[in-house]
């Protein structure tokens, strides 16, 4: 039997890679980021990140491509994957699915900060990717990437700290487990708590 896989997914900013990691540690599992592979391919094809997210809009074979990926990790088991689709795109195959989501301006701060941007430079690029995703959800996968009820559990990241999230989550999932514990089984004891 496969272990369990995991679905991360939320808005920029929202804290989605910070609890994606945690539970890969807490748990024992692998991790996989779709937005490092998305850069990873505009860095190798030498387009800017923004830039790369509009011709994602008029060549389907960068997303399909990112999302093929993503299913064979979240196939294979043991793995946490991270990204602004993977809830939509695996939620016939995972076992669980998490999205965070933060108010705009909080998620812009996050950005700002963590990127050395202006706030308003935050504000207008978070604002381009979430229409750029939002769009090439809804063409590629006929999804709506704001309806949440694909989550199995669903936190807004603000006003909780970091350590109250990861509370929340460790919450779910150790719960998750105690329910269903063969799928953790095969990911080793390496997460135990």
């Amino acid at each position: 039997m496969r272990g369990i896989s995991v679905a991360v997914s939320g808005t920029p900013g929202s804290g989605k890679t910070t609890y994606a990691r945690f539970i890969a540690r807490r748990y024992g599992l692998s991790y996989v980021s779709n937005g490092m592979l998305f850069r990873e391919m505009a860095r190798e094809r030498g387009i800017p990140f923004l830039e790369f997210h509009k011709l994602a809009e008029r060549d389907e074979s960068i997303d399909l491509e990112v999302d093929r990926r993503a299913l064979e990790a979240a196939k294979r088991g043991c793995v946490v994957v991270e990204g602004h689709l993977a809830a939509w795109v695996l939620r016939g195959v995972v076992d669980v699915v998490i999205l965070i989501d933060a108010p705009l301006e909080v998620r812009a701060r996050r950005v700002a900060e963590r990127d050395g941007k202006s706030l308003e430079e935050a504000l207008r690029e978070l604002r381009e990717r979430e229409e750029s995703n939002a769009r090439r959800a809804r063409r590629y996968y006929n999804v709506d990437i704001r309806d949440y009820r694909v989550a199995d559990l669903y936190v807004r990241s603000y006003p909780l700290g970091v350590r109250d999230v990861e509370c929340v989550i460790a919450s779910f999932l150790d719960s998750y487990r105690r329910l269903r514990p063969e799928l953790f089984e095969p990911c080793g004891d390496r997460g135990r708590v």
